[in-house]
């Protein structure tokens, strides 16, 4: 048996640390993926009622890799409109471009597409949500949104609709819209300005911050 030089046999040294050898991270079977190249696809298709471009255009989307981002959908006179936001790699919307045309020729869909990207991000705005309802008149959903605009204030949603009334057939407006207003704005004073000016066309509505 080995001995040190002062006689110690080797077996009977100890030391009093211990080494663990840990692995390599590059070696690691599973790396993390990197995230992925989005590509941004706006897609509107239109069908006449009661048929619909829903089941049709996610398919698509689904058989092409993309993922849905947003999508919208309504009945619209006699009308269904969709509109939804694919993502996804570029060779994964290429090909969606060219089921989308495949599609519009085969179905007698009414489509239309464009690249887009994604929306920007607008920390300094505070989301809240107006509604209005009136009797009905022309220009009503114009004098909103120029009342808006001309106080830099963007509207991020909106869906208005001309109904007649259950109890009356009065033939009514209503509005249901999400606006951005920036942050370092004085909330009672437009408050105060918007509803001065509902009271001047005779719109009764409110305007509450957004609730999740």
């Amino acid at each position: 048996m080995d001995k040190y030089a002062d006689g110690i046999p080797r077996t009977a040294a100890r030391s009093p640390f211990r080494f663990i050898v840990m692995p390599d991270p590059s070696l690691n079977d599973s790396p993390s993926r990197p995230s992925p190249n989005e590509n941004h696809l706006l897609i509107h298709a239109y069908a006449t009622h009661p048929m619909s471009p829903l089941l049709a255009v996610t398919r698509r989307v689904a058989d092409s890799g993309c993922h849905l981002a947003d999508t919208r959908l309504a009945t619209i006179g006699r009308d269904v409109a969709m509109t939804t936001l694919a993502v996804g790699s570029w060779d994964a919307v290429a090909k969606l471009e060219t089921m989308l045309s495949r599609l519009e020729r085969e179905n007698g869909l009414k489509l239309s597409w464009h690249r887009t990207g994604p929306k920007s991000l607008q920390s300094n705005l505070l989301p809240y949500v107006v509604e209005v309802v009136a009797a009905d008149k022309p220009g009503i959903l114009f004098q909103l949104a120029d009342f808006f605009d001309r106080q830099g204030i963007t509207i991020e949603n909106l869906q208005s609709t001309r109904y007649q009334a259950m109890q009356t057939g009065a033939e009514l407006f209503s509005a249901q819209i999400t606006i951005g207003i920036p942050a370092d704005t004085h909330i009672a004073a437009l408050r105060d300005d918007f509803l001065e000016f509902c009271d001047h066309l005779n719109l009764d509505a409110i305007m509450d911050p957004m609730k999740y």
